[in-house]
């Protein structure tokens, strides 16, 4: 008995950079046939729990956030402010020598 390919070293077939490369590529190949849902990388139909509802949700939110904010801070329920008061005018008297005294502090 015979065997075929004896003669030919093992690590003949793997130095080409071809040879690696091909093999590779069917490898590559028989995984992805093998997989049950070859070639598809999105489900079937959209989870709208896991999608669409949270963004209306939380947009809905802000809008009602945004009206709320824009009620109290409207002007009109605000107080009106109060006027202010202007302090009464008064004629009031100095003390003879008031501004000499106040020269002498000042210069010491």
């Amino acid at each position: 008995m015979e065997r075929h390919g004896l003669t030919e070293s093992g690590a003949g077939k793997w130095t080409r950079p071809d040879d690696y490369l091909e093999a590779l590529a069917r490898k590559r190949t028989a995984r992805k046939a093998a997989s049950p849902h070859a070639g598809r990388t999105e489900p079937e139909a959209p989870q709208l729990m896991m999608s669409t509802v949270p963004f209306l949700a939380l947009i809905a939110f802000l809008g009602v956030l945004t009206i709320g904010i824009v009620i109290a801070a409207f002007p009109g329920s605000q107080p009106l402010p109060r006027p202010p008061q202007v302090a009464a005018k008064q004629v009031g008297v100095a003390a003879k020598g008031w501004l000499q005294e106040a020269e002498k502090d000042f210069h010491k």
